[in-house]
């Protein structure tokens, strides 16, 4: 009977596939743990696992709305996933006749002048590095950045997507540059004689200072202010300007802002606020409720019906000049001590009346007091600057930021080369990290190839800039005497 027994079934036993489950289970946690390591030390554009500059302190961000694999995936889709292997650095040919570049583009010269007989060696570079917010690195048209300090807001976001779009406004045109950048607010590398030069990029500058003053982020917009791109919001302002003859504006001056940024100028300013003594009318900006109540008090356009509008600064250097020069009101301006890139151009008594830091509200007052007196005169002052603004458009936007990038290339006496901590950004990664407010913005302010080439760059004229600077002083000494 044995030989017609049935055998055993000998089939697969549960042990192999619990081993297999096993090994699944490893694998898939060691996978998880390495993405969430590679997340955890991934720096990106909006923040994640950088701290606030050390020298400009500002509360951290959080991201506690988010699940930490969510987090994680973001990082790894955005920083590793999202820009493609080729890049259209093809140049296009220009169909329009070039123009000449406004005045203000000699200071470009006059800001790399310090470096125009050393050139701009590597040392210095990671000499100043410890002053950078991040570190921009161009090579074949391809844009890649270090990231080393959070920025506030969405500063870093919009300030890297204004060099993208000047990759895509001059394809093929664009050297390979390394520079390192600052997206705070104030000059850091003093002028002295015991100061080595070193070469930083920021929003603005000093004569003290070598810091380089490159256009600011809000030129592509600032969405959490509700501030769009600069072409729109200076058509809008422009439009909203002429809804009043220049006799039928508020015969006296209007500064409406936030007074709470450290900021003596701002405080004393806020002492001004009556239109019978002062001539003045001075207005807190509360953020907070402004957010809340969807922006309906802080429009720009609705706030150039003022014959005079009065530019404080903040912290330091304050983004609301560009827009308080565009309202074709006469521009009391308190002597700042900051300058942006196009700033310097300006001249007392031609596109703005000084006002002395010292004597806020008399001096305001006796300004005031003059333009009424003179309406032609005055007007002409307003109609003066909103001219200059024009002159300050997109266009030459991208044409400064064009220029000062090939000048400063040129005295770098070292090749560019991708840093190995560093990410590549495209169009496609910064839209991967943006919110949705932001990705409003950002397609808002896309740019298109240009039909034109870059306006030509005036020869350097430091000498005329020294003298001008002169003037100017003795200019606003002068009208001091009597404030």
């Amino acid at each position: 009977m044995d030989m017609f027994e049935r055998k055993a079934n000998r089939g697969p036993t549960s042990l192999p596939l619990f081993g297999v489950l096993l090994v699944v289970l490893v694998i898939t946690g060691v996978f998880l743990l390495a993405v969430d390591n590679l997340a955890t030390q991934t720096k990106t554009i909006i923040g994640y696992n950088l701290k606030p500059t050390p020298w400009h302190e500002f509360p951290a961000k959080n991201f506690n709305n988010e699940t930490k694999i969510a987090r994680a995936s973001k990082i790894i889709q955005c920083s590793y996933l999202s820009c493609g292997i080729l890049s259209l650095n093809d140049q296009i040919p220009f169909t329009r006749k070039i123009e000449r570049c406004p005045r203000f583009f000699r200071w470009i010269h006059h800001d790399l002048e310090p470096w125009s007989k050393t050139g701009i060696t590597h040392d210095h570079l990671m000499e100043v590095k410890q002053f950078a917010s991040f570190r921009i690195v161009i090579i074949s048209g391809k844009l890649y950045v270090d990231y080393y300090y959070d920025c506030v807001q969405s500063r870093a976001m919009f300030t890297i997507w204004g060099f993208l779009q000047l990759l895509k406004r001059y394809p093929g045109r664009i050297p390979d540059v390394d520079m390192m950048f600052d997206c705070m607010d104030k000059p850091l590398i003093e002028r002295n004689s015991s100061t080595t030069p070193l070469p930083i990029f920021r929003y603005c500058t000093t004569p003290e200072h070598y810091d380089i003053p490159f256009p600011d982020w809000s030129f592509w917009g600032w969405p959490e202010i509700n501030i769009g791109p600069w072409q729109d919001e200076f058509e809008s302002i422009k439009e909203g300007s002429q809804k009043q003859s220049w006799r039928n504006k508020h015969p006296y001056a209007y500064w409406r802002g936030n007074p709470d940024v450290v900021s003596p100028i701002r405080e004393a300013l806020m002492q001004c606020n009556d239109t019978e003594q002062w001539g003045a009318q001075i207005m807190r900006q509360n953020w907070t409720r402004e957010v809340m109540e969807g922006f309906k008090h802080s429009k720009l356009s609705n706030q150039c019906d003022h014959r005079y509008k009065i530019y404080a600064e903040g912290y330091a250097w304050s983004v609301s000049l560009k827009y308080i020069l565009s309202c074709g009101c006469v521009p009391l301006i308190i002597n700042p001590r900051y300058d942006d890139f196009f700033s310097r151009g300006l001249f007392p008594k031609r596109q703005y009346v000084p006002i002395s830091p010292l004597n806020i509200c008399p001096s305001i007052k006796t300004a005031v007091d003059w333009g009424n007196e003179n309406p032609i005169k005055a007007e002409e002052i307003g109609k003066a600057v909103q001219n200059y603004m024009e002159n300050v458009n997109i266009d030459r936007v991208y044409d400064y930021m064009y220029h000062l990038i090939v000048e400063y290339a040129k005295l770098l006496d070292f090749k560019p080369i991708r840093p190995s901590s560093s990410f590549e950004e495209c169009v496609d990664s910064l839209y991967c990290f943006a919110d949705q407010n932001q990705t409003s913005f950002l397609a808002r302010s896309a740019t298109t190839p240009s039909e034109a080439p870059p306006c030509t760059l005036p020869q350097p004229a430091n000498r005329q800039i020294d003298k001008m600077i002169a003037q100017k002083a003795k200019i606003i000494d002068s009208i001091q005497l009597f404030m």
